[in-house]
């Protein structure tokens, strides 16, 4: 018809792109939850090793009452096995270490890391937080997967990856192309070692829990246990 319509803008509502709208949404950054690396504390009762195996290379389910089952699997594997697995190897005979191994006072360590590598199918790394170093079982099998554990010259945990305060399930099993994990797992050993979160194992003090003899170190508690068949140690 001819006419003019003519809006008026509202001065005192902000643009789109004003510093006023800007500004609010700067004022509620999103924060992105950074994952870190942790240690999953598990029981110290001579089954440590197996329980923190089990719980990594199931992905993070923990449970104490599987180790009697994994002493079996270990014992089972080595019998298998005489030639592997002879006497220079195990330090006893193949029968002897088979029922030694099955006990539960019986301490895990880098033999039997090794048969549970083979058998998982795929790389252990075991972090040392006394001397910040990583012992890598399985490293030139070919493995795909990778798991952690830290140890402090006696006892053993496991590490996850876990975002701090929310439900997310950790992270256990990594790739073994992930050189970042071990990165953050040293970090996490020398941060224990500069707290002394470590034993000595040439100089801590044990007790012999079958006689109640003091003993010092690993080398005592090793001949003790040759000489008198106990194996069952405590630490003082």
């Amino acid at each position: 018809t001819g006419d003019t319509l003519i809006v008026e803008e509202d001065a005192s509502k902000p643009k789109p792109d004003s510093p006023v709208v800007a500004k609010r949404a700067m004022s509620h950054p999103l924060r992105e939850a950074v994952p870190v690396l942790a240690r999953r504390v598990v029981p110290a009762d001579n089954s440590c090793l197996f329980t923190s195996v089990y719980y990594v290379v199931e992905g993070g389910v923990y449970d104490p009452g599987c180790a009697p089952e994994m002493r079996s699997l270990i014992a089972q594997i080595v019998a298998s096995d005489p030639e592997s697995y002879c006497e220079a190897v195990l330090g006893k005979t193949n029968r002897e270490y088979c029922d030694w191994i099955r006990k539960e006072e019986t301490w895990g360590g880098a033999i039997e890391v090794s048969i549970l590598s083979k058998f998982y199918q795929c790389e252990i790394c075991v972090v040392d937080t006394q001397t910040v170093r990583i012992d890598r079982f399985g490293e030139d099998a070919g493995y795909t997967k990778r798991v952690l554990l830290i140890y402090d010259g006696i006892h053993y945990d496991p590490l996850e990856r876990r975002i701090p305060d929310t439900d997310i399930p950790p992270q256990t099993i990594f790739s073994a192309a992930d050189d970042v994990v071990l990165a953050q797992a040293l970090e996490l050993a020398d941060e224990a070692r500069r707290k002394r979160q470590f034993t000595d194992v040439n100089h801590f003090t044990l007790r012999c829990m079958v006689c109640q003899k003091g003993l010092t170190g690993q080398a005592e508690a090793r001949e003790h246990a040759k000489e008198t068949g106990h194996t069952n140690f405590g630490e003082v």
